[in-house]
Formats: C-alpha cells, sequence, structure tokens
C-alpha cells in the first residue's frame, strides 16, 4: 500500500512518519512518500492533505498538475483525508476569507467551512475530544489556525465537533479534520484513515 502524502508545503514529513508507523501496528506492508508530481498519483492507494497555507497549498497543486488529478480521483472513489488546511481544500463552500484570497476549492465534501475558525497563530491550543470513530478514548487534538465546518449535507458524517462547530467529518472516502493528528504519538486517526484505504483496493 502506498499513501502520497501531498508534499508540496505543510506537515508532510510529520504526517509520512505516523502513517509509516501506524502501518507496522496494522501489520501492512506499504510506505508512505512525500508526493510532488503528478505523475506519481498513479502509484497511490490513498491521498493526504496536510496542513500548512491553503491558499498556497492550493495554487500549486494547480500549477504542479496534481489539483485536478486529485479532483478526479477524489470523485472516483480514491481515498484522501485532509487536515487543517486540507479540510479547507476539500470542502464545496468557503466563507468571506476563501472567496477574498481566491482559494481553489477541490469541491469533493458537501460543505461550508471558515478558515481560522478557532482565531489566529497566538490563539492556537490542544483539547481532548471524544471520537468515536479513532475508538473510545478521547484524541489529543492539536489546533493550529484552525479552520471548521459550519455546515454540512447530503452524505456527510459527522465525526466529532467542539465548540458548537464540526471539527471532525467523513463521506464515503474522504475525510476532513480541522486538527493536526500528526502532531500526536497517537497513530488512531491515520489507522482509521488506513484501513479506509485497505478497504478500497
Amino acid at each position: 500500500m502506498k499513501i502520497g502524502v501531498i508534499g508540496l508545503q505543510g506537515a508532510v514529513s510529520e504526517h509520512t512518519e505516523i502513517i509509516n508507523k501506524a502501518m507496522r501496528e496494522l501489520d501492512l506492508e506499504g510506505k508512505a512518500f512525500w508526493l510532488q508530481e503528478a505523475s506519481q498519483l498513479s502509484e497511490v492507494n490513498g491521498i493526504i492533505i496536510p496542513g500548512g497555507e491553503s491558499t498556497t497549498i492550493g495554487r500549486l497543486m494547480s500549477t504542479s498538475g496534481i489539483f485536478e488529478k486529485v479532483k478526479e480521483m477524489g470523485r472516483r472513489g480514491m481515498p484522501i483525508l485532509g487536515t487543517c488546511a486540507g479540510l479547507i481544500l476539500l470542502a464545496k463552500e468557503g466563507d468571506e476569507e476563501v472567496e477574498k484570497t481566491g482559494q481553489p476549492l477541490l469541491n469533493l465534501m458537501d460543505m461550508r467551512i471558515t478558515r481560522n475558525a478557532f482565531g489566529r497563530q497566538r490563539e492556537s491550543f490542544e483539547v481532548n475530544l471524544d471520537i468515536p470513530a479513532f475508538g473510545e478514548r478521547p484524541f489529543r487534538c492539536v489546533f493550529i489556525r484552525a479552520p471548521a465546518i459550519e455546515e454540512v449535507w447530503s452524505t456527510v458524517g459527522v465525526l466529532a465537533g467542539y465548540r458548537g462547530k464540526i471539527v471532525a467529518a467523513k463521506q464515503e472516502n474522504l475525510v476532513a479534520l480541522a486538527f493536526h493528528p500528526e502532531l500526536t504519538d497517537d497513530t488512531r486517526a491515520h489507522k482509521y484513515f488506513l484501513n479506509l484505504c485497505a478497504a478500497s483496493k
């Protein structure tokens, strides 16, 4: 199994390390790698869009030819995990800030998002949240200039909420997390995604 972490900007190495750790714990053969060219998409079983600056990641994905191909693959059922900035990119609708910056959206998940929903960098925080899909124990969530999901429709399922906002959701092959699961030692979020990838192979 190969998981491509889009490595154009953002928290890439942390994702590859924890995916590889989760694979070992699940006894899965495979690896995660930095994905920087559209041609590499032909060899993946799953895609991670990491945190970072969503406008920059979106534009770099567009200029590299990755954006349209990921969009097409997502529509065809390829498992995609979007964390923080990646959550924004997966959405069908954004707030005024998204419109103002000309933020490209993959238009894959039936949700409307808000950028910087919990404040700027200095308001970053960590909190334990109950996310039943990840197991019984609370999950330590690291929020850094985090977005949030304001509204979902169609077949989107809510996985977790915080302060009246949705911070984790799933729609078929797509998973969106407002926090950074790669910044903890807890592999459960990535195992959840790997199981989704394994089921779709």
